[in-house]
């Protein structure tokens, strides 16, 4: 059993992309600096316990540092990755302008990043900066000759990912900061996902800027750290401002806890990358071996260049929060956006060229350092389960026709996000028999179910049952599910409708 042994008697954690629970051994370290019995003082401090914080704060810093091959008076302590990009890339682009003033400015990236790129990248269009997102070619990869095409004489920075949080694509950051060193501009990576996973060297690599964070790797949340080639410190602005901390770059007393968690988390991750990319890699092919098989499967990671412990699959026909609804022993990610505020799937699957329906269909399987063979297992056959349940759900029938006491209606379309279709069978003036297909959302499916339930029995000429509002009330569904509740009245009516037919005169 790991350190990070989690707990068993809830479902199978293979979300570790997401976050990672603290190493027990990270978790003592940080204790030691919380109570007045450790090292808990200000580092900032002249006195003592001052001076015992600071030290175990640099410590933390050349621990994060030698991850990652920098110097340590070269890395900045954030509160995470997330603020690491947006001072990366706010920072220098505002530093760019205030050094050049009136000149035209260009900024390139990739429409896969992570929200805490694009969006900083958007907030530089609106201040007048011309921005670039390139559009990844095969495997969600974008290629050296894309970023040496879109390059022009006013581009400053240039930012892109070294793994993909999604997909695990790993990108060819060396060949990229190469290209970058060649032209002039700054070059910024997001290593959220790569560091302790990936080998990184930001000398070697041509790398002027690079963010990483703690809960990625079995660290504290709430702590991450940007890299500053020191050439490029003297042009990168800061976005807070008070005690000036951290070089003038990020104010704010140090939070000496969970630096020291970082550190801890650093230098473990450095003993352990090399065996545990060789575990998680095979276990990773076990997955796939297992899913793969499945009808209509597609897969969205990088046959070969991906992190070791990604796997994005698509099963198309599938509605992706259903079937992540379904899999009830395990904690994964879908690329359903179905909970979410935004009416699109994955962002970063559509740009890789994968449609709505396909998109929408993705589960992201993400391993860490307590996923055993076992685990791996179980989820295989979780997941064989649930699709081939979900796709005879979703099936249309060949059959050329009804029975003659059967009706049936459809309504809506896979494409659209929702299809029912009831089917009748009717004994005189009652309806015997109510089943159902679909493709949809949980709560489509818990509703039709219960339609088939409620009808039976009931005469078909007016099963009164009331329509799309009050089966919301009945089900206690949220006002958001009220347009697929409608799709199923529609499909409900067009059965009620064929029975007519059929036993109308002539």
């Amino acid at each position: 059993m790991s350190a990070a042994q989690v707990n068993r008697s809830r479902p199978i954690y293979l979300d570790y992309a997401a976050t990672t629970p603290v190493d027990a051994r990270v978790a003592g370290c940080m204790a030691e600096c919380l109570t007045a019995a450790g090292d808990f003082g200000n580092p900032a401090s002249t006195h003592a316990y001052g001076r015992e914080a600071r030290t175990r704060v640099e410590s933390a810093r050349a621990q994060a540092a030698a991850l990652v091959g920098a110097r340590p008076g070269e890395v900045i302590f954030t509160s995470g990755a997330t603020e690491a990009d947006n001072l990366a890339i706010l920072g220098l682009a505002r530093g760019a302008r205030a050094a050049r003033g009136a000149q035209a400015l260009h900024v390139i990236s990739a429409r896969t990043e992570h929200k805490a790129v694009l969006d900083p990248c958007r907030q530089l269009e609106r201040e007048g900066i011309a921005v670039t997102l390139l559009t990844p070619a095969d495997e969600g990869r974008v290629t050296p000759a894309q970023l040496q095409a879109a390059l022009r004489p006013e581009t400053v920075l240039v930012s892109l990912m070294h793994a993909n949080n999604e997909t695990g694509a790993i990108q060819d950051v060396a060949a990229f900061g190469a290209l970058c060193r060649a032209h002039g501009a700054a070059f910024h990576v997001d290593a959220a996902q790569s560091a302790g996973k990936l080998p990184i060297d930001v000398q070697a690599m041509g790398i002027d800027l690079l963010s990483f964070t703690a809960h990625k790797l079995y660290g504290p949340k709430g702590i991450g750290a940007l890299y500053v080639q020191a050439a490029r410190r003297v042009s990168l602005q800061p976005l807070m401002f008070g005690g000036g901390h951290e070089r003038g770059l990020r104010s704010g007393t140090l939070a000496v806890h969970q630096i020291v968690g970082f550190g801890a988390a650093c230098a473990l991750a450095a003993r352990m990358m090399d065996g545990e990319a060789v575990r998680q890699a095979q276990l990773r092919a076990r997955l796939w071996a297992g899913v793969g098989s499945l009808p209509g499967a597609l897969l969205n990671s990088p046959s070969v260049h991906a992190l070791p412990g990604v796997l994005n699959v698509s099963f198309a026909g599938i509605e992706g929060e259903s079937l992540l609804f379904g899999l009830t022993e395990l904690a994964l990610a879908s690329g359903s956006a179905c909970n979410s505020d935004s009416d699109e799937p994955s962002y970063v699957l559509r740009a890789i060229g994968r449609d709505r329906e396909t998109a929408q269909s993705a589960l992201r399987f993400s391993l860490g350092r307590d996923t055993s063979p076992e685990d791996i297992d179980t989820a295989i056959a979780a997941v064989r389960r649930e699709v081939l349940r979900l796709r005879s759900l979703a099936a249309v029938s060949a059959s050329g026709g009804e029975p003659e006491c059967v009706a049936s209606g459809e309504a809506g379309a896979r494409e659209q996000g929702t299809w029912v279709r009831f089917m009748l069978k009717m004994e005189g003036g009652t309806i015997a028999e109510a089943s159902h297909q679909a493709y949809g959302c949980p709560q489509t499916l818990a509703a039709c179910e219960w339609l088939s339930g409620q009808l039976r029995g009931r005469p078909w000429a007016d099963p009164g049952l009331g329509g799309a509002l009050d089966w919301a009330r009945a089900l206690q569904l949220a006002p958001d599910r009220l347009t697929r509740l409608l799709v199923i009245e529609d499909a409900l009516r067009a059965a009620l409708a064929a029975a007519q037919r059929r036993v109308a005169p002539g």
